[in-house]
């Protein structure tokens, strides 16, 4: 009979020589394709257990059953999905936010850079209250909970970076030559801009910053060529700036560049074979328009971090320590594939450029690697010895151009709402270690993050959009995401 509403309800007693087979039987309908015969050859062993031993394993699976037969036990849960907003567009139509920095000063100061682009970008920063220029500077001294406003400057593709006793911001101005500030008080103030080359044209993202001793290391793009007329990507020669420390780096002496190696000079993207690239019918240096508004320019490459293998079993390991392997981003249509040269110091101090090579002597210019379509940016771990990696995800590369929706940026790879975190031993076998944070519309980027580990978490900064975003493209936020006890995902 039923219960009266209201009143305990008491389940039948079980024994507990039962309650196994039940549990068993449970799990294997939710998880696992096992045969009726298989089922009862399973229950006939658990009858011939002695029953003190079968309580001790139905106890067991009973603690272990809501991990093992939950529906939810296999999703995904992204760790860092809240944010702290460091800037909100006022005008999302209007005023975008680009190119998100970090990095971490030796009193544990948070510094922080982003600009502004869009037709009204201008007069949003008419009035700075500090400074010019369409590039903002914050700073945080409790771990990016809040953040103080510090100036503006003239410097896009803009990043933060510590070298002795100073905060420098590094870029270049709208695409012509590099340019520079420096802060003494790291960030409170800061010096007026200075030019660091002359007549020379240049790229960059707020990618990662290397320091060796007493050198400190970071890459930005130079454009070789001016023949391509769209998307010049495929121009783009990745140079290796080194600089001591001690020195004051907004003179360009204190500078050496590396030799240049331009993609289109490197490879021949007529000849490439056998990997589908490039993945859209067009090479350097045309552009074709694949769908309406959603063109593929000539491949190439661009925003490149900059690591050293130190691993002494690795095959790229260099004992000397002057090998810097380049990480780029390769833009050919094809995800999940970076671009890999290296620049190796030389006996006189220069810099030279290079592809790598594997151990069979074939060139390798391109090489397996999460998110490496779109910008992603690499950290190194002392304490694990491990490389870590915020990308963008790509779910669905492959639908058609004229099939995406309007929310889509661009062709099918250039998926931006997703952000991932890798880490890896080698930078080539990367594992998952989650997802960061994840847009709630494929408008609502999540993308173009930098990265730094602080204490025990990792600090991600990213060029974010909700609902009011422009396009996926040009968001409307930026957006602080700490992935805390990072260490603890390593598995």
């Amino acid at each position: 009979m039923p219960a009266e509403a209201g009143a305990l309800y008491s389940p039948p007693a079980i024994s507990a020589g039962a309650i196994l087979p039940m549990k068993i039987s449970g799990l294997w309908s939710r998880r696992l394709p096992i045969t009726e015969d298989i089922r009862g050859t399973i229950f006939g062993l658990m009858r011939d257990i002695m029953p003190e031993n079968r309580i001790i394993i139905c106890v067991c699976l009973l603690i272990l059953s809501p991990l093992m037969a939950a529906d939810d036990v296999r999703a995904v849960r992204p760790l860092a999905d809240d944010y702290i907003e460091l800037y909100r567009s006022d005008d999302p139509q209007n005023v975008c936010a680009y190119t998100p920095a970090l990095a971490v000063c030796p009193n544990g100061r948070i510094a922080a850079t982003f600009e502004l682009g869009g037709s009204k970008a201008a007069a949003a920063v008419k009035d700075a209250q500090a400074g010019s220029g369409k590039g903002f500077a914050y700073t945080s001294d409790d771990h990016g909970k809040s953040w103080q406003y510090r100036t503006n400057f003239p410097i896009v593709h803009a990043r933060p970076l510590v070298a002795g006793k100073s905060l420098y911001i590094l870029g270049h101005h709208n695409g012509k030559d590099l340019k520079i500030i420096r802060s003494d008080d790291w960030g409170n103030t800061w010096t007026e801009p200075v030019l660091l080359t002359s007549g020379q044209n240049w790229h960059a993202s707020a990618t990662n910053v290397w320091h060796k001793g007493d050198f400190v290391y970071c890459v930005l793009e130079k454009r070789t060529r001016k023949v391509h007329k769209g998307w010049y990507v495929s121009e783009l020669a990745p140079v290796l700036l080194r600089a001591n420390v001690h020195d004051d780096l907004t003179e360009p002496e204190s500078w050496t560049h590396a030799s240049e190696l331009t993609f289109c000079e490197a490879i021949d993207d007529r000849e490439l074979e056998w990997f589908g690239i490039p993945f859209y019918d067009q090479f350097y240096p045309g552009k074709n328009e694949v769908a309406p508004k959603r063109t593929f320019h000539a491949s190439g490459w661009l925003e490149a971090n900059v690591v050293q293998i130190l691993d002494p079993d690795h095959y790229w390991y260099d004992p000397s320590g002057r090998t810097f392997h380049i990480w780029l981003r390769c833009h050919t249509g094809v995800t999940n594939i970076a671009c890999l040269a290296k620049a190796v110091e030389q006996e006189d101090g220069s810099i030279k450029t290079m592809l790598e090579k594997a151990p069979s002597g074939k060139k390798m210019a391109f090489v397996p690697f999460p998110g490496g379509h779109l910008r992603f940016h690499v950290v190194y771990d002392k304490q694990t010895k491990l490389y870590w990696l915020v990308n963008s995800q790509s779910t669905d590369s492959m639908t058609r151009p004229e099939l995406l929706g309007p929310d889509r940026h661009s062709l099918a790879y250039n998926q931006r709402s997703r952000l991932a975190l890798h880490f890896s031993k080698n930078m080539v076998d990367w594992c998952f270690a989650g997802i960061v944070s994840i847009g709630p519309s494929e408008r609502s980027a999540r993308h173009y993050a930098s990265m730094l580990i602080y204490r025990d978490d990792l600090l991600i900064l990213s060029r974010s959009g909700d609902l009011q975003a422009k396009t996926a493209h040009d968001g409307n936020i930026i957006t602080l995401h700490t992935v805390k006890d990072f260490r603890k995902l390593v598995y």
